[in-house]
């Protein structure tokens, strides 16, 4: 794989990829509650993990708009990125704010695959997504941290080796809430047993989904990303990286549903004539790829920012809207076309319903994204 690569021949070289793994391999996994372990495994050996990371350190050295791209297409094929796409968002902390040091240990390991960089661990049960109010805190002594807290739905915890983990080193203040959070590196293969506790909660997916307790956990302070207190700027880079790359999923979502939608209503013959001659069957997959269209724009726009290093808050969250609603539409225009067929698992209807309708609640929910643009782009006054 080179950079001179188009994102044209990157979308047709992952589909070729996917269709290693069709539908009956997503439906075990999703059966038994499974990692996709030998699709993930395939992704990085193909380098498609990597897209993000440097030459330099192994990688591709492509930008946002190519992981998107990779991330689309695993989604359009019938596939779920989740299993691995923290991979790539997570590269928006290390990369821009990780020190020569921490680059130069990880990101070789991560591009080959010897190790994964899964885990993001942000939220908590108390917090939600008020993320300054978090409260797992991380005590400097010596040359390294004592971290007590805990933190929630934290999918792959389980499959990860290392954690990008954003903690207190300072209390809140209500004058300026985001200071005093820091952002570690925990090596989750050292850290298992020895004060941290992992905790898998079931769910309606199959997101590998847990708990997380620290107690006591060491985490050496060579491990810390950038300055200390200044974890939150750091990890918001992660943050519109992962809702640009989850919108550029649902935007795969979408189209997989708009096409075994449109190919149902052409085959799928009543009253003596196929479905998809009615308007009443017609119009609503048209109205679906209209919105999914109009909301890859959007996820182009974002990704153009996040690249050209511009702020790119606002427009990240309008994606991660936009998409994910259009994803939705499709998939309930998707279920009622095919109709009863739509809820058996051999159709794969249902498993990728259940899967996008996710994304209009993490990794943030519709109503926060309404209420950040009403104040942060409208100028309207807070509502808490």
């Amino acid at each position: 794989m080179t950079t001179s690569e188009t994102h044209a021949e990157i979308r047709e070289a992952v589909r070729r990829l996917c269709a290693r793994f069709p539908g009956e391999y997503w439906r075990e996994q999703d059966r038994n509650r499974a990692y996709p372990k030998a699709f993930v495994d395939a992704l990085t050996e193909a380098g498609w993990l990597s897209v993000l990371i440097p030459e330099a350190y192994g990688g591709a050295g492509l930008d946002l708009s190519a992981a998107c791209a990779v991330l689309e297409e695993i989604h359009r094929s019938g596939g779920n990125g989740a299993a691995c796409h923290a991979q790539m968002y997570t590269m928006g902390t290390l990369l821009r704010h990780g020190s020569e040091a921490q680059k130069s240990a990880l990101l070789p390991k991560i591009a080959s695959g010897e190790i994964r960089l899964q885990a993001f661990g942000v939220t908590e049960p108390a917090s939600g997504t008020d993320t300054t109010r978090i409260r797992t805190f991380a005590k400097r002594e010596g040359d390294h941290y004592v971290v007590n807290g805990s933190k929630i739905w934290i999918s792959r915890a389980e499959h990860s080796d290392y954690m990008v983990l954003l903690c207190r080193t300072a209390p809140r203040t209500e004058e300026r809430p985001s200071d005093g959070m820091s952002v570690l590196l925990v090596d989750m293969r050292e850290a298992r047993g020895k004060g941290l506790t992992v905790q898998p909660v079931r769910t309606m997916l199959n997101h590998a989904t847990t708990e997380l307790f620290f107690d006591n956990l060491e985490v050496p302070a060579a491990n810390l990303i950038g300055e200390e207190g200044r974890g939150f700027r750091y990890i918001l880079d992660g943050m519109n990286a992962e809702r640009i790359l989850i919108a550029a999923e649902c935007i795969g979502d979408g189209r997989f549903f708009i096409d075994r939608a449109s190919a149902y209503a052409k085959d799928r013959e009543v009253f003596g004539r196929p479905i998809g001659e009615n308007q009443g069957v017609q119009f609503p997959i048209a109205r679906a790829h209209v919105q999914v269209t109009a909301a890859s724009l959007m996820v182009e726009r974002a990704a153009a920012l996040f690249e050209a290093g511009e702020p790119c808050g606002s427009e990240a969250n309008m994606a991660k809207l936009t998409a994910s609603e259009a994803s939705w539409f499709a998939a309930d225009t998707c279920l009622q076309t095919h109709g009863g067929f739509g809820f058996a698992e051999d159709f794969d209807i249902e498993r990728k319903f259940r899967e996008t309708r996710l994304y209009q609640v993490a990794p943030i929910s519709t109503n926060l994204i309404l209420s950040h643009v009403a104040t942060h782009v409208l100028g309207l006054p807070k509502s808490f």
